[in-house]
């Protein structure tokens, strides 16, 4: 039995991350994520949609590769989707948002806007106060 409760951690650890609970932060981070199509960069484009039946997961469509994102807590409020397997990195910021090959080192695709985007990026920010000349 001791035995049994001392793998029962480590069969758990290696549960595919659609098959864990996500936290309430990644929940609440995950009910911020733009979905729908954003236009990104040299005329690419990037689909991301909610998995029906699993809360907090997405799933992230980019030319031919699809991939199955989770939400990770950040310290910067910057929206950050992960799928670990693959190394792919989804960010989303007010402006705009990427995807980044962790593995690679590299960005796969920047620049991306979805609608909601590009309405937040067209407003003006808000004054100082100091009048422009």
């Amino acid at each position: 039995m001791r035995l049994i409760t001392a793998l029962l951690p480590l069969a758990f650890a290696s549960l595919p991350a659609f098959a864990q609970d996500l936290t309430p932060e990644q929940l609440d981070a995950a009910a911020r994520v733009y979905l729908g199509d954003a236009d990104c960069e040299l005329k690419q484009a990037v689909r991301l949609q909610a998995i029906e039946g699993r809360p907090g997961h997405f799933e992230l469509v980019h030319k031919k590769a699809r991939y199955t994102l989770v939400p990770q807590v950040t310290s910067t409020g910057a929206i950050r989707l992960e799928d670990a397997k693959a190394g792919m990195v989804w960010l989303q910021i007010p402006a705009k948002s990427m995807l980044l090959n962790a593995k690679a080192g590299r960005r796969e695709v920047d620049n991306c806007q979805h609608p909601e985007q590009r309405a937040e990026s067209a407003t003006p920010a808000p004054s100082i106060g100091i009048a422009a000349r």
